[in-house]
C-alpha cells in the first residue's frame, strides 16, 4: 500500500506537517515515561519474579527476558563477533593479495568456523540437507524440490530427532543456534534448487555444488541471515572476484558502519535498562494494571525494540557482505513511519520479502492472473513464514492477521484507484484533503499492524488484552486518542514515502 500511495502523496502546508512530527515524537516519549516509570514502581516484583540483571549502566536493572536478544548476545561474546571479524580480516588479506581465491577462502574458513560452533555432527545434518537439495535439483523439477526441501524443513519439529539432537550438546543454547542454523539454511537450498530449476549455472555438478556450498555457509549470513537469494549470492562474489575496493574507502566505510551498529546496540541495551517490557509483557497481571499511557509505550516499545534489534543483528553482517561485493538487503525502516502491512512486510525484512516474491508469490501467479490468484499466492507466502517459525498456534492468528491486512489494503487501493471514485475525488477534495483522508485510513491500518506484531512479539496474550483494554473497555476513552496519534504517525510516514529513494 505504501508504494501505491506515493503518487497520492501531495505536501502539507509545513506549520502543519511541524505538529504531526512533534505529536509523533512527543507521544512516543511521554508514553515511553510513562512505562518507565511503571517498571521502576513495579521492579521489586519484576525482579523476583524475572530475575532482572544488574545492569550496565548504574541505578538502572536489566531486562533479559527478550530471549532472542539475550541468546545472540550471548553468543557473539563467546565466538560470533570474533568469528566475523575473523571473516572480513581474511576476505580484505585475500582481496588484496589473490582475489581470484577469495571464494576459494572465505568458504574454507566459514566452514570452520561453522564447525567449531556446531560441531561436526550439527554441521554434518546441514551437509545431509545439502546433498538431498542438490540431488533433487538436479533433476530439474519445482515441485520434487519444493517437496524435498519442505520436508527437509519440517525435521526441525519432529521429537525424536530434537532429543536426539540435543543430545549433542551440553547446552540448550547450543542446540537452538543449531536450529536457527537449519532453518536460514533451508531458504537457501529452496533458492538453490529452483534457481537450478530454471536457470542453471553454465557449469559442471562439481562446480555447481562449490558455490552451493559457498552459498550455504556463507559466514555472515548463515546463522540468521539476512537473506540473499542464490542467482544474486553466485553473480556478485564471482564479480567481487574481478574488482576490489581501494583499502583507505574499505577501512573509512568500515569503521562508521561499525559506529553506527554500535549505537544501535547501545540504544537496544539502554531500552531494557530503563523499561522492562519483555518482563511485563510476560505477565498478564502487569498487563491488566498498566496505565493507558504506559500500554501505549509498552506496544511501541515492543515494536521498536525489535526494529532497533534487528538494525543490530543485520547491521554488521551486512557491512563485511558489502566488503566482500555483495549487495545485501537494505536494513529495517523504523517502524514508526509504518503505516501498512504492505509496507512493513516490503521493508522491514527485505530479504525475505525478496525471497517470498520471487520463489512463491510470483511462481503462483500474484497478480498477473486475476484476483483469485492473487489471494491464492499471498495466504500461500504467509503459510510458508508462518510454517518457517515454527507453524505454533500465536503464529497461524498473526500469519492469518497479516494476510487479511493485506488483502484488505489492497482491496482499497483497488478501490480508490477505479475510474468512478478517483473522478468523484478529485472533483470534490483537494490534494492536501486527499492524503489527510489517507492518512485517516491508514491510522486503522496502522493500529492492526501494531495489534499483530503484538501477537507475533508476545504471544495471543498480549494481543487479546491489549484488544480488550484498547477497542472493547477503552473504545470512547482509549481508543480515540489512539488513532489520532497513529494519524499523526502516518502523515509523518507519508512524507517520508514521498522523498525520493
Amino acid at each position: 500500500m505504501s508504494s501505491d500511495f506515493k503518487s497520492l502523496v501531495s505536501p502539507l502546508p509545513w506549520p502543519e506537517l511541524f505538529v504531526y512530527w512533534v505529536l509523533s515524537l512527543g507521544s512516543h516519549l511521554y508514553s515511553f515515561y510513562q512505562l518507565h516509570k511503571f517498571s521502576k514502581e513495579h521492579e521489586t516484583g519484576l525482579q523476583r519474579e524475572f530475575q532482572l540483571e544488574n545492569g550496565l549502566f548504574k541505578g538502572f536493572k536489566r531486562d533479559p527476558s527478550d530471549f532472542e536478544w539475550s541468546f545472540w548476545t550471548e553468543w557473539a561474546k563467546k565466538s560470533l563477533l570474533w568469528t566475523l571479524v575473523g571473516h572480513g580480516v581474511l576476505s580484505r588479506l585475500s582481496t588484496i593479495f589473490h582475489p581470484r581465491l577469495k571464494v576459494l577462502v572465505l568458504t574454507v574458513y566459514d566452514f570452520m568456523a561453522a564447525s567449531s560452533v556446531l560441531g561436526f555432527k550439527g554441521v554434518g545434518v546441514l551437509l545431509l540437507h545439502l546433498s538431498v537439495a542438490f540431488s533433487v535439483a538436479q533433476l530439474r523439477k519445482p515441485p520434487l524440490a519444493w517437496i524435498a526441501n519442505l520436508l527437509l524443513l519440517s525435521t526441525i519439529h519432529i521429537q525424536p530427532l530434537q532429543d536426539i539432537q540435543r543430545g549433542w550438546y551440553s547446552t540448550e543454547e547450543e542446540y537452538y543456534l543449531l536450529l536457527f542454523s537449519v532453518a536460514v539454511c533451508g531458504l537457501r537450498f529452496i533458492s538453490f534448487s529452483l534457481e537450478h530449476c530454471w536457470s542453471p549455472l553454465d557449469r559442471g555438478p562439481a562446480v555447481q555444488l562449490f558455490w552451493l556450498f559457498s552459498y550455504t555457509f556463507y559466514h555472515p549470513f548463515f546463522y540468521n541471515g539476512p537473506i540473499i537469494t542464490f542467482k544474486a549470492y553466485a553473480e556478485q562474489m564471482q564479480k567481487s572476484t574481478e574488482e576490489s575496493k581501494g583499502g583507505e574507502s574499505a577501512l573509512g566505510y568500515t569503521l562508521v558502519r561499525s559506529g553506527r551498529v554500535l549505537l544501535w546496540w547501545c540504544l537496544a541495551e539502554y531500552m531494557i535498562h530503563v523499561m522492562y517490557m519483555h518482563s511485563i509483557h510476560s505477565n498478564e497481571t502487569y498487563m491488566e494494571i498498566l496505565p493507558p499511557w504506559a500500554l501505549g509505550g509498552l506496544a511501541l516499545a515492543l515494536v521498536q525494540f525489535f526494529y532497533v534489534k534487528y538494525l543490530v543483528l543485520f547491521g554488521f553482517p551486512s557491512m563485511l557482505a558489502t566488503l566482500d561485493g555483495l549487495v545485501p538487503p537494505k536494513l529495517p525502516r523504523c517502524v514508526s513511519i509504518m503505516y501498512s502491512f504492505t509496507g512493513m512486510w516490503r521493508h522491514f525484512d527485505e530479504g525475505l520479502y525478496r525471497w517470498l516474491i520471487r520463489y512463491i508469490y510470483v511462481p503462483l501467479g500474484g497478480s498477473r492472473h486475476g484476483p483469485l490468484y492473487k489471494v491464492l499466492s499471498t495466504g500461500v507466502a504467509f503459510g510458508f513464514v508462518c510454517f518457517w517459525h515454527g507453524g505454533l498456534d500465536y503464529l497461524r492468528y498473526w500469519a492469518l492477521m497479516n494476510w487479511a491486512g493485506v488483502l484488505a489494503e489492497n482491496c482499497i487501493v483497488s478501490l480508490l484507484a477505479s475510474s468512478c471514485l478517483r473522478s468523484l475525488v478529485e472533483q470534490n477534495f483537494s490534494l492536501a484533503m486527499q492524503r489527510r483522508c489517507i492518512a485517516f485510513l491508514c491510522a486503522f491500518s496502522t493500529a492492526m499492524l501494531i495489534l499483530s506484531n503484538l501477537v507475533f512479539l508476545g504471544g495471543i496474550h498480549v494481543g487479546r488484552i491489549f484488544w480488550k483494554r484498547v477497542f472493547v473497555q477503552g473504545w470512547s476513552t482509549i481508543a480515540p486518542p489512539m488513532l489520532a496519534f497513529l494519524y499523526c504517525f502516518a502523515q509523518v510516514g507519508l512524507e517520508r514515502t514521498s522523498l525520493p529513494s
